[in-house]
């Protein structure tokens, strides 16, 4: 395969910058684009970001998906051959105290990427989504082939908005696009919003642990390298149009258009406990738990049917759950240094 020249979005974030160091490290020339907002730690993010400018190939942009000009500016100057787009304002809870920072980033951003692939012949638009849309739909496990009209936070609704913007791009302009719905990812470099460095810090030191729905969560928690395996496989494989659509009884995973929705999961749901039991494991102590109700927009369980995508493109997840915890605290040790672990 020869090398491309790719735009990721986000690649300062968590998934944006593993994908992005995985196709420098194939040979592929990478610009990545990220706006280093502070919704979370970004002395985090400039860690990222300075591991991959350690790389010949690589182009760190400064720029909001937000701004029009200088989304314009960048796809005229670059002309990408492929875009990676996993920018995006992340929390599902984040999204009802902040709406407009979702509308903004999310809806208005996804429309700046997806113009900038169709003015400059972009061959293929992979574009993050989320196991959020699934909402209210309660039927196991999850599949991009049922109906997901009831997000339960904006966050979700926007995901589901990006997925009809990129339908309707590869429609009218035949450009071809492809949404992954993600689930629950850990792994080294991870969010510190996310509940795995959350519980990790608090473990070590000797705090205790929130736990929602007093434990009785599942979680489809799926590797960082398994996600980006399946990433990059889907960006080589340039959506198609599927000749068996019916517009009489539409699939809501696939059109005639060149657009395909998959589920990239881990395929084996995790109880909540048994997760924070691993951790506990790898760090060698105990957490204290706070058990709490359900928050607002969070759903009880999530499986991810990746049928589709291990039929298209070959993903296979191979990371377990007790290999890919050891590694993420390991990581956690390292990177956060030796006062935590001496709190231990």
């Amino acid at each position: 395969m020869s090398e491309l020249k790719i735009l990721v979005t986000g690649a300062a974030g968590f998934i944006g910058f593993h994908s992005a160091r995985q196709l420098l490290e194939r040979g592929d020339t990478v610009v990545g684009l990220d706006n280093f907002n502070d919704y979370y730690d970004v002395s985090l993010k400039e860690a990222r970001a300075t591991i991959l400018e350690n790389y010949d190939d690589f182009d760190m942009r400064r720029i909001d998906l937000a701004d029009r000009d200088g989304m314009e500016r960048l796809f005229k100057e670059e002309q990408f051959q492929k875009v990676v787009h996993l920018g995006a304002q992340a929390g599902v809870r984040y999204s009802i105290e902040n709406p407009h920072s979702f509308i903004e980033s999310n809806v208005v951003g996804t429309l700046h990427v997806l113009e900038g692939c169709r003015h400059n012949d972009v061959e293929h638009l992979v574009f993050a989504s989320s196991s959020s849309v699934y909402g209210a739909n309660t039927s196991m496990p999850y599949s991009t082939h049922h109906n997901v009209d009831h997000p339960l936070a904006l966050y979700g609704a926007t995901k589901k908005s990006n997925e009809l913007m990129a339908h309707t791009y590869s429609h009218l302009y035949k450009l071809p696009t492809t949404g992954l719905r993600f689930f629950t990812i850990y792994g080294p470099y991870g969010r510190p919003d996310m509940s795995p460095i959350k519980f990790a810090k608090n473990i070590i030191e000797g705090r205790p642990i929130d736990v929602y729905n007093y434990g009785n969560h599942s979680r489809d928690f799926t590797y960082v390298d398994d996600i980006v395996e399946g990433v990059i496989r889907t960006m080589d494989r340039t959506a198609t149009g599927n000749g068996q659509w019916d517009s009489s009884d539409p699939d809501p995973a696939s059109s005639r258009a060149p657009y395909r929705i998959y589920n990239i999961g881990n395929q084996q749901p995790v109880d909540l406990m048994r997760f924070i039991e691993l951790i506990e494991e790898s760090i060698g102590k105990k957490a204290e738990k706070n058990l709490l109700p359900m928050q607002d927009g969070d759903v009880k369980d999530t499986w991810a049917d990746t049928t589709d995508l291990s039929i298209d493109v070959g993903y296979r997840p191979s990371t377990p759950i007790e290999v890919g915890v050891k590694r993420f605290v390991e990581w956690y040790l390292e990177y956060y240094g030796t006062d935590l672990k001496q709190s231990s």
